[in-house]
């Protein structure tokens, strides 16, 4: 009995902490690089955001980015720098990559491994490959880009 209440109090306190710190990265991010991240988004410790432009990326509300995606909103060869832009309720999976000058619609979701170099218009889609097609329509899509 003792271990199991030392269990759950231990892992009561990992989740607050582990809250914390992502709090405090969202904070840095909003405040320290200007990127626009909306209410109730969830954005993974490992995932990378290009910091080259930071003002460029927009992340709407309820949306999940999962660990080492890569969202670009420059581009190093080219010279430029564009905004990306990612609606509401979108999912982008693990090791997925967005490119520069991407918009990505509402209630979408990329999956993992998947290379964005052009803008999904359509919403409540699955969007996966290299380059990222169109993969399933029609597929309702609610916060944090899960699957209803």
């Amino acid at each position: 009995m003792l271990t199991r209440r030392l269990n759950h109090i231990l892992v009561r306190s990992r989740n607050k902490l582990r809250d914390f710190v992502v709090n405090i990265n969202l904070t840095i991010l909003r405040k320290g690089y200007g990127i626009h991240i909306g209410d109730d988004t969830i954005v993974s410790l490992k995932a990378q955001l290009d910091k080259t432009n930071p003002k460029g990326l927009s992340i709407g509300e309820s949306s999940y980015l999962a660990a080492d995606c890569l969202l670009l909103s420059h581009d190093y060869i080219n010279r430029r720098h564009v905004n990306t832009t990612i609606g509401n309720n979108v999912f982008i999976g693990a090791k997925a990559i967005v490119l520069p000058g991407v918009t990505i619609c509402n209630n979408v979701i990329i999956a993992a491994g998947a290379v964005v170099n052009k803008d999904i218009k359509q919403s409540n889609v699955i969007v996966a490959g290299n380059p990222a097609k169109i993969v399933a329509e029609d597929v309702p899509i609610g916060r944090h880009g899960r699957k209803i």
